[in-house]
Parts: structure tokens; sequence; C-alpha cells
């Protein structure tokens, strides 16, 4: 089996949501044939979409693994359904969201999942974290990750919370 790296977005802004994300980053560690190799820092942002719901709580992880990138997703949609996600309007309010964000050099656009994922390069929340973890992260279209980080708006801070 194939040892490969993949990179999760986690979110969350309900219920104690610094608890989950917290929770949810030891949880990836005892996945199935998975181990967690590092994370972010937690930072908070504002929500995408609707409003009139709490900041959120984001990280990213990168993780080492021997799952395909859909048993992989199987595995991170189980997690969000342990922490009793409730998937009642798109871009609202959620106990943990888990996104795979890339997996290894893949480019795919299946059904159920696209990697590298679509909004990836488009949210401050993802790409800080991610370019903490790996300041020279190339994309699987070659493209550095660091110069994007520029273009990205500058009215949606990531303070680090205390202590994470």
């Amino acid at each position: 089996m194939t040892l490969h790296r993949a990179w999760v977005g986690l979110g969350s802004n309900l219920d104690d949501p610094r608890r989950h994300i917290e929770r949810a980053l030891e949880e990836l560690d005892r996945l199935p044939l998975t181990r967690r190799l590092m994370a972010s820092r937690l930072h908070v942002s504002r929500p995408v979409g609707p409003q009139d719901q709490p900041d959120f709580i984001n990280a990213v992880a990168l993780l080492e693994t021997r799952l395909s990138p859909l048993a992989l997703l199987d595995q991170l949609q189980a997690l969000e359904q342990a922490h009793r996600r409730v998937r009642a309007r798109r871009w609202g309010p959620r106990t943990l969201d888990l996104d795979l964000l890339l997996f290894d050099d893949s480019v795919l656009a299946l059904p159920r999942l696209r990697v590298p994922h679509p909004e990836l390069t488009h949210r401050t929340f993802v790409v800080l974290p991610l370019l903490e973890l790996a300041p020279d992260l190339v994309l699987p279209d070659g493209r550095p990750l660091a110069p994007l980080a520029s273009r990205l708006p500058s009215d949606d801070p990531t303070p680090v919370l205390p202590g994470a």
C-alpha cells in the first residue's frame, strides 16, 4: 500500500468550537492506516456566506495515510457525524467541518470529491495555516501557495488563539 500525504482543513463554530477542533485533531491521528504528522495553530475567522452565525475556529492538519482519497473522505465524514454535524444550509453553522484540501499532487474531479479543494486558494483561513506548516508548498498545478496569500482579503484576519 502506498503512503500518501493529505492536507485537511478543520472548522467549527458551534458548541465549544475550540474543543471540537482539538478533539478532531486527536481523532485524525486515530483514523485507520493514518497518522497526523503536524497541525497548525488555531485561527479565528468570520463565516463564509451567512453572517448570522458565530465566528469559526480553523486549523489545518497534515496526515500520512495509506487510505485512498475516497476512503479518507469517508473517514472524515464519519468524524463529522460523530461530532453531530448537521447540514441545515449551505455555509451554515456547524460543529465540525473537515475538508480534504490536498492529496499528494493529485487532481481529482469525482462526484463526491474535488482535490485540490476548489476554494482552497480563496480562503485566508485555509491558506495561512497551510503556509504556517509548509511555507514552500506548491499546488498540483505548479503554483507556489505563498504568493497567492498576498491576493487574499486583508479584512479577514485570522488571529491565532492563545495556547494553541
